[in-house]
């Protein structure tokens, strides 16, 4: 694995248990693969009345392509935030990710973008089986001076 859990948290704003990735499988300019197993946890701070929806699955794709984002940036001093803006196509294939018993699979790829925008195509799967997928527009404030 290229990035641990603990290197992801220094580089998104996302702290304790709502850092929901737990590895980077691969990187580049263009897209970044992530790992995680948090669906499964009884203490995930998205599960509502014991159940963590296949929805949910969104904040796990946007916090890869926020790690993306960061990853791609070349080393700037300050991350920049980013709001997730639109969704489009986006398709579930389960009702629920808690009863998914192995390890999630994020992959968020770049589709086009520019200073303060970005396009991304994302698909959060497991085994052979993809749970969810669909496209986000994120906004990304200008980068302090």
């Amino acid at each position: 694995m290229r990035l641990d859990r603990e290197e992801i948290a220094t580089l998104i704003p996302h702290a304790g248990a709502m850092c929901l990735l737990d590895g980077v499988i691969h990187w580049d300019s263009g897209t970044v693969r992530c790992v995680s197993g948090r669906h499964r946890l009884p203490d995930n701070p998205l599960r509502r009345a014991g159940a963590l929806g296949c929805l949910c699955g969104i904040e796990f794709a946007a916090q890869a392509m926020a790690l993306h984002g960061r990853l791609a940036s070349a080393g700037e001093a300050r991350p920049r935030m980013g709001y997730l803006v639109s969704l489009r196509d986006v398709v579930c294939r389960v009702a629920r990710l808690d009863r998914i018993a192995g390890d999630l699979v994020i992959t968020a790829e770049r589709l086009a973008g520019e200073e303060r925008e970005a396009l991304y195509r994302f698909v959060v799967e497991s085994g052979e089986m993809a749970l969810l997928e669909g496209r986000a527009a994120v906004m990304l404030a200008v980068a302090p001076p």
